[in-house]
């Protein structure tokens, strides 16, 4: 594929992802009007199921085999084997806990991922009618308002956000937290990390940090809060199906971040023209 058929697939890519996830977003919003107590499910310890995640989940999957027949697609629900270069990672809700108990803090997070490298990014909050949108090398919107990261340097001043995973020890998350908390920080956790990333990407928070994650809820927001000006981490190479720890924080806190939680850097990438586009 030549250049500038690249391009061309990855913006026909775009567009259908801005689709794809407002479609989407009509089946959580009805969901989340409708929804039963009796129709929530456990995974497991504080891991909920809704009939809203399967319903949407189905529907992505369908749209995307119609449209993108050869293309992978991994799912939190339903899973998908990844055996090309052209994949699709989607969660249906991100924010399960939240939507089963009422509370309108949820989203769909859909990420396109080429040979490797996250490429396109979308996340859809239904209840708030907001939707985050990322390229790579394009830079990132919400509702086609241009993101950049927060200018926060110090700690109190700063509000960060500590997800919580079962998959790793509980001590290790409390040691994370005391040490930010030591530093002046603000320590909040609102159960939806996707959204927790889009919030560092559009400025709301200042890092975003969690000691393990899967790849449906962190594609889109790595992509998204990297081409606001943001320092992120990266997933292990076999993060895409047994996830890792996630960081995205703005770069005057990064390295301190990084180093109370544990969480690993990046190193700085952002190319030229990310650079003079944010800068400008």
């Amino acid at each position: 594929m030549t250049s500038s058929s690249a391009d061309a697939d990855l913006d026909a890519r775009a567009a259908f992802a801005r689709n794809l996830v407002e479609s989407a977003g009509r089946i959580a919003l009805d969901g989340f009007r409708r929804r039963d107590p009796a129709e929530i499910a456990m995974k497991g310890a504080q891991d909920f199921l809704t009939e809203t995640d399967a319903a949407v989940e189905a529907h992505v999957k369908a749209r995307l085999a119609e449209a993108f027949p050869e293309d992978d697609v991994l799912g939190e629900e339903t899973g998908g084997a990844v055996t090309g270069r052209s994949l699709w990672v989607v969660d249906p809700i991100d924010g399960t806990a939240n939507f089963a108990r009422g509370i309108a803090h949820f989203c769909i997070a859909l990420a396109y991922v080429r040979d490797g490298v996250t490429e396109i990014g979308a996340i859809l909050s239904p209840a708030t009618r907001e939707l985050w949108f990322a390229r790579r090398g394009q830079g990132g919107t919400c509702n086609d308002v241009s993101l950049r990261v927060a200018g926060t340097r110090d700690f109190p001043a700063a509000c960060l956000e500590l997800g919580w995973s079962n998959r790793r020890p509980l001590q290790s998350y409390m040691d994370a937290m005391s040490r930010l908390l030591a530093r002046g920080a603000n320590i909040r956790r609102a159960a939806s990390g996707a959204l927790g990333l889009a919030y560092v990407a559009d400025g709301r928070s200042d890092g975003y940090a969690e000691l393990h994650m899967n790849a449906w809820d962190c594609l889109a927001g790595l992509l998204m809060v990297e081409e606001a000006g943001g320092r992120v981490s990266a997933l292990p190479e076999d993060g895409l199906g047994q996830g890792g720890a996630v960081l995205a924080v703005v770069p005057a806190l990064a390295e301190a971040v990084s180093e109370a939680t544990g969480i690993a850097l990046c190193p700085e990438s952002l190319s030229d023209a990310t650079r003079t586009r944010l800068t400008a």
